[in-house]
């Protein structure tokens, strides 16, 4: 009943808001009310996942010098993650108040097991010989770590941020319960009605995938020899034991 009144109060005379199905023409009336949430959107997701990346890639390298650290820290923040996120934001409300920080503390905290472990996955699929050779070249283990092991650990680093942006743009439509905005606060404020529904949800599957094209296009810019290794195809050793499995 409620639902109803509200999608009559908005019609006025348009048919289409009354009988709520897809209406082109309140969403070209009404789509600028959308853009400070979106903003509000971008910047939760953003924020989150670069301070993610922060204390994800810290651990990580402390983890790389010291392994036995690896099974705790992937166990911390995986009991993080798989804490309900609305639970998390109304948790956190009476200790760190109601806004976006309360909601960026939850949300930074969904990506650290996401990336810590494909930063660490990355760390250990550097070749040792590679790590010998540069040794042996004089690098400081501050050189092997920066000019060698991060430059060959890109890939799993840029696949750990495509996942972590792309899930952390869906929970941020949950921040408006931690008081954040977004674009769930405009899902949320009319929920039955169609047109209001498609156009927010649209935003943010088209901010998803802005983030996923801006991450593949820096990894194939930051990355020229994948490029080279995927037109060249299988290296030769590949090939060769490829030949004896066939034979």
């Amino acid at each position: 009943m409620l639902a109803q009144l509200e999608i009559h109060q908005r019609a006025g005379n348009d048919s289409c808001v009354a009988s709520n199905g897809f209406c082109p023409s309140w969403i070209a009336h009404n789509i600028d009310r959308y853009l400070h949430p979106f903003w509000q959107h971008v910047y939760l997701s953003v924020i989150a996942v670069v301070l993610g990346f922060v204390i994800a890639f810290a651990l990580a390298v402390l983890a790389h010098n010291r392994h036995w650290l690896v099974g705790p820290i992937i166990g911390v923040t995986g009991v993080l993650y798989t804490l309900p996120s609305i639970a998390v934001f109304f948790l956190l409300q009476p200790i760190t108040g109601r806004g976006a920080f309360t909601a960026l503390i939850a949300l930074t905290a969904y990506t650290l097991l996401i990336l810590f472990r494909n930063i660490v996955t990355g760390f250990d699929n550097v070749p040792a010989e590679t790590v010998d050779a540069a040794r042996g070249l004089g690098f400081t283990d501050r050189q092997v770590l920066w000019r060698v092991e991060v430059p060959l650990a890109m890939p799993e680093i840029i696949a750990g941020l495509r996942i972590a942006s792309t899930t952390t743009v869906g929970l941020a439509t949950l921040a408006f319960f931690a008081g954040a905005g977004g674009l769930g606060g405009e899902i949320f404020a009319d929920i039955t009605f169609k047109s209001n529904v498609v156009v927010a949800g649209a935003l943010c599957l088209l901010l998803a995938i802005m983030f996923d094209v801006v991450l593949l296009t820096a990894q194939r810019i930051a990355l020229p020899w994948q490029r080279a290794q995927t037109a060249a195809g299988p290296r030769p050793r590949r090939l060769w034991r490829e030949a004896r499995v066939m034979d």
